[in-house]
């Protein structure tokens, strides 16, 4: 992607853990780019060291907000909207507020970009396809989601999100795309947030046991921060309209996960089971072929790598 391929963004939900480093990267490609975010799940040290960078400036407002909208400087030709709690924990303190930014977040987000002209991309979540009877899991799949299960508040907002995108395009003409983001992992995320890979670092750097939920028989497919934001920007540059699935290629289970990361790590730390959530999705895995022949994109950072580098950055982050 060119350096001036936009000139000015807008990333609602921009401090949270994949929203600031896409900040950062649209920084790095000569793009001005404006953050929206009311600081209810990512933490404002997360773009401290791009409010001294030049083309940056942060806006505190909720996207479900209008007068937080009418706060917004100038015009954008991008507008990525990822604002929404995204971990179990999160989603789950703050359930009626997941609900509301995906519908009433979304419905301004996409007003913006209409009246601008804005480019469009909704950031979207394996989520949507539940509990998946199919695998991998293809776009095209409609997914096994309960409506009124302890994580429906999340997965029906996204579900929800991507009907009125739809909508939008179709009622008004504008430039959307849709990305369906798989579990991803790296730099920036918080160890309280109820995710696998934060939470087995963070137990294993304490030398405390690794939870691992039900037998760990469970599987994911992560990605590392990086190449998830490769994948968004690769859709955002391009004229497709998604959904497109953006995520890891090398299913593991939790248990092996956990090892792995005690490995890495040097840890004394021992495994623990603990009970399973409800709705824990038992198999999950993206089927990336239509980024791959219509984006171009893959993973390109590998396991040890990735973990490498984001246990680096928590060994860091502790010694602060």
């Amino acid at each position: 992607m060119s350096g001036d391929a936009w000139r000015r963004a807008l990333v609602t939900g921009g401090a949270g853990f994949v929203g600031s480093h896409l900040c950062a990267r649209l920084l790095d490609s000569g793009t001005e780019v404006v953050c929206l975010d009311n600081l209810s799940t990512g933490p404002r040290t997360n773009v401290v060291d791009l409010e001294r960078r030049p083309g940056f400036r942060f806006v505190r407002g909720d996207a479900t907000d209008p007068a937080a909208w009418q706060a917004l400087p100038g015009r954008f030709d991008l507008v990525l909207h990822f604002a929404c709690p995204a971990s179990p924990a999160d989603y789950l303190r703050l359930p009626l507020e997941t609900l509301d930014v995906g519908s009433t977040g979304t419905r301004h987000a996409l007003e913006r970009a209409h009246a601008d002209g804005a480019r469009f991309v909704l950031a979207s979540t394996s989520e949507v396809y539940g509990d998946p009877l199919e695998h991998p899991q293809r776009e095209t799949y409609w997914g096994n989601v309960n409506p009124i299960g302890p994580r429906s508040v999340y997965d029906e907002s996204k579900r929800f999100a991507e009907a009125l995108v739809t909508a939008h395009r179709g009622a008004r003409g504008t430039d959307t795309a849709i990305v369906r983001i798989f579990n991803t992992y790296g730099p920036r995320m918080r160890t309280g947030d109820g995710r696998a890979v934060p939470t087995f670092i963070a137990q294993a750097l304490d030398g405390m046991p690794l939870t691992v939920a039900g037998d760990g028989g469970q599987t994911r497919s992560l990605a590392y921060v990086d190449d998830t934001v490769d994948g968004v920007l690769a859709l955002a540059a391009s004229a497709e309209t998604g959904p497109v699935n953006i995520g890891g290629g090398d299913e593991i289970t939790m248990l092996e996960l956990a090892r792995r990361i005690v490995e890495i790590t040097g840890s004394a730390s021992r495994i623990r089971f603990v009970d399973r959530p409800v709705d824990d999705p038992g198999r999950r895995r993206p089927d990336t072929r239509l980024a791959r022949e219509r984006l171009g994109w893959r993973p390109r950072v590998g396991w040890s790598e990735g973990l490498e580098r984001t246990i680096g950055w928590f060994s860091r982050s502790v010694a602060a």
